[in-house]
């Protein structure tokens, strides 16, 4: 309690301002998005930071009104990136090992496009392996775009029966169904799903780029390209940008959510910078067909990827206005108190 002891000289209006400037910043902290931690990964003049953002309320229930139903049950906290990977960061990755991802031209802070869900498992392999961490995909060659193998019961730290393409070690790792799902649709507030991942039944205002409430970068010609990623549009009820449009982003599951075949289809969702149809932005739109295009190998100009982690690195939240809002308000009690002593 000593180091309140610095507020005990103040008077009853300084002890009740103190106390509601703790209520005051708490309640502006509760409304506000749920951020996370920023995380370094390289060295040198190859380093780069990945911002991500909390996804909390662990055991929430499914939503069975889009697709695929049901969708976004999750019961454990995590992060997902608050932007999609740029650009830079693969010239980053491609700078630090001889492992070369494609790399798509745009700009330095455009989204990573061209790069096939075996070459993002790749990039995120990385992730995990930089830090120390066991890699969350297990690939038995060396070509930057062979499938993965399955993690088996024989691999005693990684299998998971419920999900063969991720080790159970991992801390990065493309986002599941569910993961993806739930950081876009649901809102922690409410505790309920909306259709768009602006936290409404409807659609965002369409933007070439920006980051005004409720907007999201969609119908746009093919010429004008995606937004940088931290200009993508309004952020989710959870605080995640671009989950609308900008560029369409790679589930880790596969199309049938089954995931124990490496040359299975994956799911894809969130529209692009190009899309006209309003309903791809939406809840109940999935990419699950296609023979060839939704492949692990196949890629394409307006398909992207974000990373989500079980790193405490990435999930605790950064200090913020609730802690230094409730030491206020404690600090006010604690002066109040030891007058009426």
């Amino acid at each position: 309690m000593a180091r309140f002891g610095f507020l005990s000289w103040r008077s009853p209006r300084m002890s009740v301002l103190s106390v509601a400037a703790g209520a005051l910043a708490t309640v502006a902290s509760l409304a506000a998005p749920s951020h996370a931690g920023t995380v370094t990964f390289g060295s040198g003049a190859n380093a780069f930071d990945m911002e991500f953002v909390k996804i909390g309320n662990p055991g929430n229930a499914a939503d069975t009104t889009g697709k695929p139903d049901p969708a976004g049950e999750v019961g454990y906290e995590y992060a997902i990136g608050k932007f999609e990977v740029s650009e830079s960061m693969i010239t980053k990755f491609n700078a630090s090992q001889s492992l070369q991802i494609t790399q798509s031209n745009r700009g330095a802070n455009k989204p990573a496009t061209f790069v096939s869900w075996n070459e993002a498992a790749r990039f995120v392999n990385w992730l995990n392996t930089e830090k120390g961490f066991a890699p969350a995909y297990k690939f038995t060659t060396t070509g930057v775009n062979d499938n993965i193998a399955l993690w088996t019961s024989g691999d005693t730290l990684d299998y998971n029966a419920s999900n063969q393409f991720r080790s159970a070690r991992a801390k990065y790792f493309l986002p599941s169904m569910d993961e993806w799902y739930k950081a876009a649709f649901y809102n922690p507030s409410q505790g309920v799903y909306y259709d768009y991942a602006n936290g409404k039944d409807t659609a965002p205002t369409a933007v070439a780029s920006g980051t005004a409430d409720d907007t999201a970068v969609y119908l746009q010609t093919q010429l004008q390209g995606p937004a940088d990623v931290d200009q993508a549009g309004g952020l989710s009820p959870y605080g995640v940008m671009g989950l609308n449009g900008n560029v369409y982003e790679r589930e880790e599951s596969s199309v049938d959510l089954l995931n124990n075949d490496v040359t299975s289809s994956r799911g894809m969702r969130g529209a692009s910078w190009m899309d006209i149809v309003t309903s791809n932005l939406s809840s109940s739109h999935r990419f699950d067909a296609g023979p060839f295009w939704l492949a692990p190998t196949w890629s394409d100009d307006d398909v992207g990827f974000r990373v989500a982690s079980l790193d405490q690195e990435a999930i605790v939240p950064e200090p913020s206005m609730m802690v230094i809002g409730t030491l206020f308000g404690l600090g006010g009690l604690v002066a109040k108190r030891r007058r009426k002593k």
